[in-house]
This record gives structure tokens, C-alpha cells and sequence, in this order.
């Protein structure tokens, strides 16, 4: 415990650049922060800092030790409060990286119920389809779908989404319903760039079927709507078309097909989340369990 302290008191005195701004910090006496400071160096058996008489610098043992310091005592730390905070209600403000279209079709709302149970939490939100760096990006969490590379981080499955097939009455009429897998080869496919085949399973049967098209798109929401102005069949999520079906734009095509799930990632730095974020995680997968 010592040692973790001394460590905490190095953190300090680097983000404050000094001894003094240290102490008016952590209310422990310049005097003290020397000595703890000297005996860890001692410890490690390095100099970690260059000290002058107006500011300390890190030396580069020094950098990689504050490194590793940072990230020991920042985790204590949220040990500490993930504890307290299982007697309170979580609050501070949510940093979440988030998919633009699965956000807004499904995850608006579970937000929304989340933050009514929540109240002492606000959020920031990023709509980007782009891979955020978690260590150095002041994120708490980001949701990504499909499978995901091998990393450092955190990767925490919270859902499955099966797609299906999907197409207007209109396009249906002037083209002819599709009665096997094979047969989408002859139809306009509206799918996603550098998608070539859509896989699709029954049971323990597979069939995979060479696509095309005049539309290719990045996004959900553009292949849906295309498809509810007669464009083509499209493969996508039950809940994301919920509405054109309901309100008859679209029709589901060959209903015992359908295409691998595709997994929905939470990612985070670590394995120790204030309760914030667990929460959130929690809540998120339950919520995304009852709708998929």
C-alpha cells in the first residue's frame, strides 16, 4: 500500500509539474513529496526526475515509469469508486463513441430510457463510424459492430442482430418475389461497398449468392429508404426497418433465410469501469436483448 501511495504522490507531481503545485494539490507537505519521492526513486533504483529550482522534468525512465503509475493509480482509484458507488446513484458525464446509424435506430431510445433512470448522468455522444483511440480519446466506452480486431482493449459482446430480406410491394410487382437464395442473383441488391455475396442460413443449410446492383451505400438508413422507393432487396436488421413493415413499404422476402448474426461490441481501455459505464453497458445489452 505504500508503494501505491508513493506512486500516486509521483502522478501528482508530474501533472502539476512541480512540488508545490503538488502539495496545494494532495494537502501533503513539500517537504514530505521530496522524501516519498526520493525514497521511490530509491526503490526503482532510477532517477525519475530532473529537478531544478523553478520545475521538475521527467527523466526517460521517468516518463515510461509515470506511464504505467498513471494507469495503476487511476485503476485503484475507480476500484475505490465503483465500490462507493455501488450505495449511490452513478453521475458524472458519459463520453460514448457510437455507429451513426445503429445510434440512431436503436440506441436513441435505450439512451433516453437510460438517462430517465439516471438522472445524475449526462452524456456526450460521437456519431462516427471511425475506430477512436480509447487510451489517448477521452472516451468511456464505444459500441462497434462485427467482429473486431485483436487489441488491448476491453471487447464485451452485447448483442446478436440477425438480418433478413427486405423489399418494397412496388419493386416486388415489377420484378417478381425472389423463391430461393439463388434467385437474388437476377434482382437488384442494395448492399454495402465492397459487398460482393450475401451468406444466408437455414437451419444448418448455407447459401451464398453473388449480389448486384446499381446502389452501393455506407449506411443503414440510406439501403433502407432506398429500398422503400422500390430500388431493390436489401439485407438488414428487423428493428431497423420495424416501421416500413408495420406501415407496408417494405416486405420480408424468404423468411426462413437469413444471415449470420453479426455481433454488437461494447469496447473499453479496461476491465475496471466506474459505475457509470457499467451501468451503461448493463444496460444497453439487457434493453438490446429485448428488442433483437
Amino acid at each position: 500500500m505504500e508503494l501505491l501511495n508513493d506512486m500516486a504522490l509521483f502522478v501528482e507531481v508530474v501533472k502539476a509539474r512541480g512540488f508545490r503545485g503538488a502539495a496545494e494539490a494532495t494537502g501533503v507537505p513539500n517537504s514530505t513529496l521530496s522524501r516519498r519521492i526520493g525514497l521511490l526513486e530509491k526503490a526503482v533504483g532510477l532517477r525519475l526526475l530532473h529537478r531544478t529550482t523553478r520545475k521538475v522534468e521527467l527523466t526517460e525512465a521517468g516518463q515510461l515509469y509515470y506511464e504505467r503509475c498513471r494507469r495503476i493509480v487511476e485503476e485503484a482509484r475507480l476500484a475505490h469508486e465503483q465500490l462507493g458507488d455501488m450505495l449511490a446513484q452513478p453521475s458524472g458525464v458519459l463520453r460514448a463513441s457510437l455507429p451513426v446509424d445503429f445510434a440512431n435506430i436503436h440506441l436513441a431510445p435505450i439512451i433516453t430510457a437510460f438517462a430517465e433512470r439516471y438522472p445524475g448522468i449526462s452524456f456526450e455522444l460521437d456519431l462516427t463510424p471511425r475506430r477512436v483511440d480509447l487510451v489517448t480519446e477521452p472516451f468511456d466506452v464505444a459500441i462497434r459492430m462485427g467482429e473486431q480486431p485483436s487489441s488491448n482493449l476491453v471487447a464485451r459482446q452485447i448483442a446478436m442482430l440477425s438480418a433478413q430480406l427486405y423489399a418494397s410491394p412496388r419493386y416486388l410487382e415489377r420484378c417478381g418475389e425472389p423463391i430461393s437464395p439463388e434467385a437474388l442473383s437476377q434482382h437488384e441488391c442494395l448492399a454495402f461497398p465492397k459487398v460482393e455475396h450475401w451468406t444466408l442460413q437455414q437451419g444448418d443449410a448455407t447459401a451464398q449468392v453473388r449480389i448486384g446492383g446499381r446502389f452501393v451505400a455506407n449506411g443503414v438508413g440510406m439501403l433502407r429508404r432506398l429500398a422503400t422507393l422500390d430500388q431493390g432487396v436489401v439485407l438488414l436488421p428487423r428493428t431497423a426497418v420495424a416501421a416500413d413493415l408495420e406501415a407496408g413499404r417494405l416486405r420480408p422476402l424468404l423468411a426462413d433465410w437469413h444471415a449470420k448474426p453479426l455481433p454488437v461490441y461494447a469496447l473499453t481501455e479496461t476491465r475496471l469501469l466506474p459505475a457509470k459505464t457499467q451501468r451503461f453497458i448493463e444496460f444497453v445489452r439487457d434493453r438490446l436483448a429485448e428488442m433483437v
